[in-house]
């Protein structure tokens, strides 16, 4: 193997990106945490977090219209293997990963049968690489198992027709007749300059939500001054006994006496302070990071009055249906890429991938319409339909409509 870097130059490069990758699940998971500027903050709240759930909002709002339906014109029965390895789980977790850390990789292994067995791996525990004409890997690594330290237990070397396990200090050669590693990279948003793609929760977002929890940090601090405005009082005599503070805040009536010389104290209390300036500027992070992610204040939980109707929603998801159509279409390949693998080794025969070029893979619509929309559709089919017979068929009508 002179040609390939080898596991241990994978390894390096893996270790080199895992943090990044960890930060990002730290965000959609809510397990951030922030800085803090030490200018208004007590010494004694310095300390306290907040949580907020912007960037799982803003990979779950995509990842739940990214719905895959299966094959078109699947000649292999590629169909048959997804669906043989929990389709109902696979997908949804191998888009969920590729859009948190950019990609996810698919292992393909065989079962105890020897049946293609498919398994997603998060990106923070492989990498590869990649041949960017087919979107496949010349040579892979991945840590299949690690221990309760995160030291790896198991790992796999993967190149063209072999499969390395390393375990228990030793390397096992598992051969195949596979043309390309069994290893295989579902990407998101990949360009030529960052061929592995790019995180749904980018570095603008990071910034952003760290800035909304400061926000809301201190406006949880301001609440204390604005549930129970600050008093005030002079002319106390200094003999008199301390006053609890904690009781004079929460009491209504307040009893204090004349001294000896008649003279008796002076009560005030500051301006009540305003949340307002708090909630304005969460408001205006609020609309960035809308902006940066193609969602709506609603789905941010500034919701408005007046309830929006299903094309308003659409209009103002027009960003976010962008994203995931070309979402779709890089992941569609990165699947059809597993499918390809998967049979070879299925069928112990090398395929050549121009030999798949036939079958596509097939989608659910972004959104699904409403009943105001289907009845939309069904006279625009008439019409088309009567200028143009047959055009739209049933399968077409399925792919507008997702029924």
């Amino acid at each position: 193997m002179a040609n390939y870097k080898g596991a241990e130059y994978l390894k390096r490069r893996l270790n080199s990106k895992r943090s990044r990758v960890r930060i990002r699940y730290n965000y959609y998971e809510m397990k951030n945490r922030i800085k803090d500027f030490q200018v208004s903050t007590p010494p004694e709240l310095r300390n306290a977090q907040t949580v907020l759930g912007w960037c799982g909002k803003a990979v779950d709002n995509l990842a739940d219209r990214i719905v895959f339906r299966g094959f078109a014109e699947d000649n292999f029965d590629i169909g048959q293997i997804f669906a043989m390895n929990n389709p109902d789980t696979f997908f949804d977790s191998a888009v969920l990963s590729a859009l948190i850390s950019a990609c996810c990789f698919v292992y393909i292994s065989e079962d105890n049968k020897g049946y293609p067995r498919l398994r997603v791996i998060d990106g923070s525990n492989a990498t590869g690489i990649i041949d960017q004409s087919t979107g496949l890997l010349k040579e892979g690594y991945a840590v299949l198992e690690r221990d309760s330290n995160y030291n790896p237990i198991t790992e796999a070397y993967f190149a063209p027709g072999l499969t390395r396990i390393h375990t228990n200090g030793r390397w096992i050669d598992v051969p195949n007749n596979v043309d390309h590693p069994l290893l295989v990279p579902i990407i998101f948003r990949p360009d030529a300059a960052r061929p592995f793609g790019h995180s749904r929760i980018s570095r603008a977002c990071i910034d952003i939500v760290n800035s909304a929890m400061r926000t809301v940090k201190r406006s949880e601090i301001a609440a204390e001054f604005y549930s129970f405005p600050q008093k005030w009082v002079v002319g106390t005599s200094q003999d008199a006994d301390p006053m609890d503070k904690w009781k004079a805040t929460m009491s209504s009536l307040i009893e204090i006496t004349k001294d000896d010389e008649g003279d008796k104290p002076t009560f005030g209390q500051f301006s009540q302070q305003s949340m307002t300036p708090h909630t304005e500027q969460l408001k205006m992070f609020a609309g960035l990071f809308a902006g940066e992610t193609g969602l709506t204040l609603d789905d941010l939980g500034f919701v408005t009055d007046n309830p929006s109707s299903e094309e308003a929603i659409k209009a103002g998801h027009e960003n976010l249906r962008l994203i995931a159509r070309k979402a779709q279409r890089t992941f569609g390949t990165g699947f059809l890429n597993v499918g390809y693998l998967a049979a070879c080794l299925r069928d112990n025969f090398p395929y050549q991938r121009r030999q798949f070029y036939l079958t596509r893979p097939k989608w659910e619509p972004v959104f699904e319409p409403d009943a105001a929309a289907l009845s939309s559709y069904g006279d625009g089919v008439i019409k088309i339909n009567q200028a143009i017979p047959g055009y739209i068929d049933e399968n077409k009508m399925r792919d507008l409509t997702g029924f």
